[in-house]
């Protein structure tokens, strides 16, 4: 793995910080509390996500930055032959490989997953093993033997033997249990024989029982034949019979409705002559009908331009009202002058209102500014103070034979100074950091400035609301000048046009006499509608003689045909008894031939049934064959996972034999460059503990700059056989302040065996306060605090050419 570039947005102390990666050794450097360590905190929020920071998704935003603003952590790194680019906010993230726009995850979740399986490494892993800072060194210390051991051969990659074996294991489980089901499911071959003759004994009963059921069927269907054609004979006369009958009911049927048509016109003619002598007297009722028509179409038309003259009066009085309205609106209508003075006092209104919004936002804002400014400088005091602290702590801890925290010389007699100094700045702080306690709570509540000018810019608002609104009405109603003209115009057309109407429309209608002459004429509407109806059944009496005349001959022909059928039907000789009783011989013998074919039908399913039962036996006995090899096959596969059990657990066995002393043999090299041969081996207990070997023999006693040079050459180790061993693609090392505790020398040791790691490790990180092996590094990265503006600002530094520092000598 190889860092390309990190940027960083509102993350802890940095506002916008973007860094790029090169290979070789790299040295960030700058004052504690100036956000080093935060730029690979980044690099694991952006690779495991919040669990890889400190503290809770609110703390990881800046101080400073506005509320809900972004959060967003982007690193550009290569693994293997792909380029990868991640982006990772509090909410959301996206993992990118090449020059694929779409990403290959889009989720939290997702990206982590991903992450940890491109790197083959959970967050811990990664931690402690490429990620290391001086307060880590010895994270193997506070682990169990246990832990220790299975942390390495998680490390190393030899946790996959164990994965390997577990699935295995499961597998052969799972054989274990198909022997025992095949073994248990595996059929007596002395029950198959048994089935088998209880099954061929049934198929030759049953064979018997169709051989007789076939005799019995032959038999019903003689008998059916001989029965049928009696039947049938038979049962055609019974149908000429009832054919017969019904002709001769049909016949009964038509008589009875002709002799009723006789007597029905018969009654008619006899109506139809009374309603000649009664249509004579109706007649000379309406009499005065056509005089009382032709009057009321007069009337009807005197009526309807009466009700018109009516309506061009009631339209005339509307339009006049209306007319009247208009004019008084029109003389309502301001004039233009007051329209210029409202518009005048708007824009005044308005300009007003802007100075007004713009001095209560100055007012608000340096109040803001202010609060933001006292927040900024106060978190700063406190980190400082913890610091101070933290110093100060470790310098009492140490004595005077501990080492100065900023120099690395030991302390001997300047420790009471050093103390009293640090005393002096916690003073200090403590002092400014009230004062800035004191400043928020002056800041927390509203000054009366603000609060004034908020009130100004709502009254200058209202005003200017105000001004406006009477200048829209006034608009509205100059608007409404030329419409209300052309109102008044087209009303004044139109009220002439409707007295010409009313002049010309006619006056004289007598609405008493209309009423009287429509009662006249709806009185005899009754009489008219009477006439109507014996006229109508007066000029049916002559064709009514003729169906009389015509009805009474069909009467006639139809009792003729009635008698005939009765002659016809007595001929037959037909008797129900004799057909019911060839009816009931068939229907027995068909019964017969039923139950008969029903029986046959079962014993051929005995038949079906019986050969099945063989069929059975005969599948049971080859599924017996193939489950015999199938449970040799099964206790074949069982053997060969015990046996590949057994040579994981030796091969695990071997590996982590060999892994301790290969180990110790890496950190020893490691120990040798980083004391100039003055220790000679490191070696690692049972337990994986480190001691350091000096002439040969174990040092019980080390200080802690000496624990921390072998935790240092034991993590170097680790990371090496990594990258020799576990097939990792990682080639990367991050150190965060680990030469607190060393001396110069051992500090350029440090640096120039990173250096010697070129081939392992192209490209090493590391992080320090200490400026003194800046020397040392192929390229310098400077962090510091813009006090100011209260975040962390990087830039890359230009290292002295070697003539440069040559002259500089």
């Amino acid at each position: 793995m190889q860092l390309n570039r990190l940027r960083l947005v509102n993350f802890r102390q940095h506002a916008d910080t973007e860094l790029a990666f090169g290979a070789g050794l790299t040295g960030i450097i700058g004052p504690n509390g100036a956000g080093k360590s935060t730029l690979l905190e980044a690099i694991g929020f952006a690779l495991y996500g919040t669990t890889a920071a400190r503290g809770t998704r609110d703390s990881i935003r800046r101080r400073g930055a506005p509320p809900r603003s972004t959060v967003r952590v982007e690193l550009e790194f290569d693994l293997g032959p792909h380029h990868y680019r991640l982006n990772r906010g509090l909410n959301q993230a996206e993992l990118y490989i090449d020059a694929d726009p779409s990403p290959i995850a889009n989720s939290l979740g997702a990206v982590t997953e991903n992450v940890g399986r491109l790197l083959g490494m959970n967050r811990d892993e990664f931690f402690n093993t490429y990620f290391t800072s001086q307060k880590e060194l010895a994270v193997m210390a506070m682990m169990t033997a246990p832990e220790r051991a299975q942390f390495l051969s998680r490390v190393l990659g030899y946790e996959r033997l164990r994965q390997a074996q577990a699935q295995l294991r499961g597998t052969r489980t799972a054989l274990r249990a198909r022997v025992e089901t095949l073994q248990q499911s595996l059929i007596d071959e002395a029950t198959l024989d048994t089935e088998q003759e209880a099954a061929e004994h049934r198929l030759a009963l049953a064979r018997e029982s169709e051989a007789a059921i076939g005799r019995l069927v032959d038999d019903a269907t003689a008998e059916v034949s001989r029965a049928e054609p009696v039947f049938a004979e038979l049962h055609t006369v019974r149908e000429q019979v009832l054919k017969l009958d019904g002709d001769l009911k049909v016949a009964e049927h038509r008589v009875e409705d002709t002799r009723t048509r006789f007597a029905t016109l018969d009654r008619q003619l006899a109506e139809a002559v009374g309603a000649k002598d009664r249509l004579v007297a109706l007649e000379e009722q309406l009499t005065p009908l056509p005089a009382l028509q032709a009057e009321r179409q007069i009337l009807d038309h005197q009526a309807e331009q009466h009700a018109a003259r009516n309506a061009y009066q009631e339209q005339a009085t509307e339009i006049r009202e209306r007319l009247s309205e208009l004019n008084d609106r029109l003389a309502r209508l301001p004039e233009d002058d007051s329209l210029e003075v409202a518009v005048r006092r708007s824009q005044e209104e308005r300009d007003a209102s802007k100075a007004a919004s713009a001095a209560a936002e100055e007012q608000r804002t340096a109040h803001v500014r202010d609060k933001q400014d006292a927040q900024t400088k106060r978190a700063t005091l406190v980190e400082q103070y913890r610091d101070l602290k933290a110093q100060r702590e470790r310098v009492l801890a140490a004595g005077a034979d501990g080492d100065c925290p900023t120099c690395g010389r030991p302390l001997g007699e300047d420790l009471d100074g050093v103390i009293e100094l640090l005393d002096r700045q916690l003073q200090d702080v403590e002092f400014n950091g009230s004062f800035y306690k004191k400043r928020l709570e002056q800041l927390k509540s509203v000054p009366a400035e603000v609060t004034d000018a908020e009130r100004t810019r709502l009254d200058r608002e209202r005003a200017a609301r105000e001004a406006e609104v009477e200048e829209q009405r006034l608009r509205d109603l100059v608007r409404q000048r030329p419409a209300l003209v052309e109102d008044c115009r087209k009303a004044e057309a139109r009220l002439a046009e409707l007295t010409e109407h009313l002049a010309a429309a006619a006056s004289a209608f007598d609405a008493a006499r209309h009423t009287e002459v429509r009662r006249q004429i709806e009185a005899l509407a009754d009489v008219s509608l009477q006439a109507e109806r014996e006229r109508t059944l007066a000029g049916k009496a002559e064709s009514l003689v003729v169906e009389a005349a015509a009805a009474e001959q069909a009467l006639s022909e139809l009792e003729a045909d009635a008698h005939r059928l009765q002659a016809s039907l007595a001929e037959l000789g037909f008797t129900e008894e004799a057909f019911q009783a060839a009816q009931a011989q068939l229907a027995d013998a068909r019964s017969r031939l039923h139950e008969a074919e029903k029986g046959l039908i079962q014993a051929r399913a005995d038949i079906s049934a019986a050969s099945e039962a063989v069929a059975t036996v005969t599948r049971r006995r080859e599924e017996r064959r193939t489950m015999l090899t199938a449970l040799a096959t099964a206790k074949r596969d069982l053997a060969l996972r015990q046996e590949l059990d057994r040579a994981f657990s030796d091969l695990r066995t071997d590996l982590n034999a060999s892994l301790r002393p290969e180990l110790s043999d890496l950190a020893s090299v490691f120990v040798r460059e980083l004391t100039n041969d003055r220790y000679s081996d490191l070696e690692l207990d049972e337990d994986y503990l480190p001691t350091l070997m000096e002439d040969g023999q174990p040092k019980p006693v080390v200080s802690g700059g000496e624990e921390d040079v072998a935790n240092l050459a034991l993590r170097l180790a680790i990371s090496q056989m990594i990258a020799e061993r576990a097939g990792q693609p990682l080639s990367l090392l991050i150190l965060d302040e680990i030469f607190g505790s060393l001396d110069d020398d051992r500090r350029a040791s440090v640096v120039e065996l990173l250096h010697s790691l070129r081939d392992k490790f192209p490209q090493v990180v590391l992080i320090t306060h200490i400026e003194s092996v800046r020397e040392g590094f192929d390229r310098v990265v400077r962090v510091t605090v813009d006090q100011a503006a209260g975040v962390a600002r990087v830039h890359e530094e230009r290292l002295p050419e070697p003539e440069d520092a040559g002259a500089a000598a």
